[in-house]
């Protein structure tokens, strides 16, 4: 958590969403793994995630959830060039039945290697700074 919080930060993230319940929580450990950086991004800790992803959605937030077996690959996503929550899901079982039936979609980052997937602190970074990229490459809105 605190090496997603930091490359969040990094990337230009306003915030992370952490499950009340069976998810990593904000410990000393984990603050000192961020290296500051939880201290300049909101952190919401919600009871379901399900609900705040609904929430987000009534904002005008699309989510974009990470899947391995996503057909769709992260490049090729058009939801993240407007306001978008990226959501990983656990490390080993992914995102869980409801939240991946619930994210506006599901992409894949493509591995070229022999690993079958990445921990989800490189899939998280991956995806941020790809989401990055795109908004530094966007013409401003005038």
């Amino acid at each position: 958590l605190g090496a997603i919080a930091r490359s969040a930060e990094a990337a230009g993230a306003g915030g992370v969403v952490l499950r009340e319940r069976r998810s990593a929580g904000v410990t000393p450990a984990v603050e000192k793994a961020s290296a500051g950086a939880l201290s300049w991004l909101a952190v919401a800790v919600v009871p379901n995630i399900v609900r705040a992803l609904e929430d987000l959605a009534e904002r005008g937030v699309w989510s974009v959830g990470l899947a391995a077996e996503a057909a769709e690959p992260l490049w090729r996503a058009p939801l993240l060039d407007g306001p978008v929550a990226l959501v990983v899901g656990a490390e080993g079982s992914g995102l869980s039945r409801l939240v991946a039936e619930r994210v506006d979609a599901r992409v894949a980052i493509p591995l070229r290697g022999r690993m079958a997937s990445l921990n989800a602190s490189a899939a998280a970074a991956v995806a941020l700074f790809e989401v990055a990229r795109r908004r530094a490459a966007r013409p401003p809105d005038r």
